[in-house]
């Protein structure tokens, strides 16, 4: 049986799916941007990893900002390699939704898509958002240098008081560093331009934070 009973407990390695060695086939070009999708990306570009629920309505936060030069669904956090949509969802690989946001550090800083990370869900909730249960839903950021680490580490501080002043809980979000990110599939790149009025899971569903940052 594919589905597991209990969504919400992380599977252990050795009790993960064991995956494929091919990556799940996709055309590299960005629905809305018109970049690639995958790498080489230009030099002194940088890559960020969020995950903070469905990651359709997550994508969708990133692609429009200034300085943010491509944007792609996929998995990461889990053991089994080059997962397909059904295995993350069954909760057997490990992983959970992520966008990768690949960025011009000289026009938009990792700082500022951290705001917009903080601010768009609630990242007090453990293995869901809203109404999406289970563990490929946790919050998560998935860093790529120490100075994203540090950056990190400092925005947890800081809205980690904002929380506890609005009278949330303590932050739950997965930090660690970026082992390996999977392209999920070519109808989830970029859903939300292909399917206008599909699902979200964030903004305009009652499902997003709204205490801003300081």
């Amino acid at each position: 049986m594919l589905f597991t009973s209990s969504k919400t407990k992380m599977v252990n390695a050795d009790r993960a799916l064991p995956g494929r060695t091919e990556a799940i086939r996709l055309s590299n070009k960005h629905h809305v941007l018109g970049t690639p999708l995958r790498p080489p990306y230009p030099a002194g570009y940088e890559v960020a990893v969020f995950g903070l629920g469905c990651f359709w309505g997550a994508e969708r936060l990133f692609w429009d900002l200034d300085g943010v030069y491509s944007t792609a669904a996929g998995y990461a956090g889990g053991y089994t390699t080059n997962p397909s949509y059904e295995e993350v969802c069954s909760g057997k690989t490990g992983h959970t939704e992520v966008v990768q946001v690949v960025y011009d550090p000289a026009r938009i800083s990792y700082a500022d898509l951290l705001k917009i990370f903080w601010e768009a869900h609630d990242p007090t909730q453990e293995m869901r958002q809203g109404n999406d249960v289970g563990t490929q839903y946790r919050s998560a950021i998935y860093v790529t240098s120490p100075a994203q680490q540090a950056a990190v580490d400092q925005t947890v501080a800081s809205f980690g008081a904002v929380l506890r002043q609005a009278g949330y809980g303590a932050i739950a979000t997965e930090i660690a560093p970026l082992n390996e990110f999977y392209f999920a599939e070519e109808y989830h790149q970029q859903y939300l331009s292909k399917v206008p009025n599909g699902y979200c899971g964030l903004a305009g569903t009652g499902q997003c934070l709204s205490t801003p940052m300081a």
